[in-house]
C-alpha cells in the first residue's frame, strides 16, 4: 500500500510542476488529489504523460487519510487551510511564505539540512524556502562547510514565472506590443518589464528592502547559519522562467577556488559549467526545465581576504519550489512516514 497525497493549488504553474515531478520521479502514490478553489472545481489537470485528474474544490477538501499536502495556493489561503490539514494528521509541505519563519516550523532544503524535516510534529507542517534562497544556498552549503561563510552579498536576475502566470503573459503581452508599436499595458508589474529591469520584488519594508530581499536574508540563516551576514538586491528580468544570482561570498578562512570548484562538483543537487571562454557558463534559458542548481563563473574575489563570486542559475519552478518539495515528501517517506508496502525507496538527489 502506498501514500495518498494531495497537491493543493494544483492549477497553478508550480502545483502543475508538482504533479509533473511526483509523476516523473514515480513518487510512491496510490492516490493524489488535484486540489484548487472553488472556481476551478472540474477543471482537468494532468498527472504524467497519460492520466487526468479532476480538481477537488479546497474549501470542502477532508483530509483525514490524506498522509501528504504539497501546498502552493498563495500565502493567505495556507494560513487557513494547511493548520486544517494538520491537525487531520496530514504532514503538509507548505511552497508559500506563511510559515517559513515559524520556529515550530522547519525549513528545510533537502541538499542542505535534510536532519530539519525531524521537527515537522509540532505542527504537522514543513515549508519550503523562497526560491531563490533555495538556490543560493544548495550552491553555498559545500563551501560553507569547508570555509564557514562570513558575508553574503547576493543581486539576483528572476524570471517573471515566480509572479505566477499572469506576469509570464504580461511579458509576453508587452513584448508583442513593442513590435507592433501598442500601448505597453501593465498590471502585474509596477513598471515595464517588457526589455526592462525592476529592482522591486513584493512590498518595500521600512528599512528600504523589499519582503524578496528580507526573505533571502532571514531564510538563508535559518536554513545554513544563523551567524552569516547576507545583503541582496533582488531585480525582476524579462525571462519567463528560471531565476540567476551574482552571488559575492566573505569566508572566515581561505579557500581557493579551484578547492571551491571541486567541493561543488561532488555537491548533491549541483552541476558546475565553469570554462573562462564563451558559452563556458549557464544561463537562464539553458537552466529552464532542469532539476538542478548550476554553478559558473567561480573566481576570486580580490577586495577581501577570504572571498569568491559565483553564478548560480536553477529553474525556480522546479528546484525553487516543486522539486523541493517533493524531494521533501520522499525524504519524509524514507525516514518518518514509513509504510510497509511503499512501492519503492524514495530518492533525496
Amino acid at each position: 500500500m502506498g501514500y495518498r497525497v494531495a497537491v493543493v493549488g494544483a492549477t497553478g504553474n508550480v502545483g502543475r510542476e508538482m504533479l509533473s515531478i511526483l509523476s516523473e520521479r514515480n513518487f510512491p502514490a496510490d492516490k493524489v488529489h488535484a486540489v484548487a478553489s472553488t472556481r476551478s472545481i472540474g477543471a482537468e489537470v494532468s498527472f504524467g504523460d497519460d492520466k487526468v485528474l479532476k480538481v477537488e474544490s479546497l474549501d470542502t477538501f477532508d483530509f483525514a487519510g490524506v498522509d501528504i499536502a504539497l501546498f502552493s495556493p498563495g500565502a493567505k489561503v495556507s494560513a487557513v487551510h494547511a493548520p486544517r490539514a494538520g491537525k487531520a494528521g496530514c504532514v503538509v509541505i507548505d511552497n508559500t511564505s506563511q510559515f517559513r519563519m515559524d520556529k515550530d516550523v522547519p525549513l528545510v532544503v533537502p541538499e542542505v539540512n535534510p536532519d530539519a524535516i525531524a521537527q515537522y510534529k509540532k505542527r504537522n507542517i514543513i515549508a519550503n524556502p523562497n526560491c531563490s534562497t533555495i538556490q543560493m544556498v544548495v550552491a553555498l552549503k559545500p563551501l560553507h562547510d569547508l570555509a564557514r561563510i562570513k558575508r553574503i552579498v547576493v543581486a539576483t536576475y528572476q524570471s517573471v514565472s515566480g509572479a505566477g502566470r499572469d506576469a509570464m503573459d504580461e511579458l509576453f503581452t508587452q513584448t508583442r506590443s513593442v513590435y507592433v508599436n501598442d500601448p505597453i499595458k501593465r498590471e502585474r508589474f509596477a513598471k515595464q518589464i517588457a526589455f526592462n529591469s525592476i529592482p522591486h520584488i513584493d512590498v518595500f519594508l521600512d528599512g528600504g528592502q523589499t519582503k524578496e530581499e528580507w526573505k533571502m536574508d532571514v531564510e538563508t540563516r535559518k536554513i545554513l547559519d544563523p551567524n552569516i551576514a547576507v545583503t541582496a538586491t533582488c531585480v525582476r528580468v524579462p525571462v519567463f522562467i528560471s531565476h540567476a544570482e551574482a552571488v559575492n561570498v566573505e569566508f572566515e578562512s581561505p579557500l581557493d577556488e579551484e578547492t571551491a570548484r571541486e567541493a561543488l562538483k561532488r555537491a548533491p543537487g549541483v552541476i558546475v559549467v565553469d570554462h573562462r571562454a564563451e558559452e563556458g557558463y549557464v544561463t537562464q534559458i539553458e537552466a529552464a526545465g532542469e532539476d538542478a542548481v548550476y554553478v559558473s563563473r567561480i573566481r576570486r574575489d580580490p577586495t577581501v581576504p577570504h572571498g569568491l563570486n559565483l553564478w548560480v542559475v536553477s529553474d525556480n519552478l522546479r528546484k525553487g519550489a516543486a522539486l523541493n518539495a517533493v524531494q521533501i515528501a520522499e525524504l519524509l517517506v524514507r525516514d518518518h512516514l514509513k509504510k510497509s508496502a511503499a512501492k519503492e525507496p524514495a530518492r533525496a538527489d
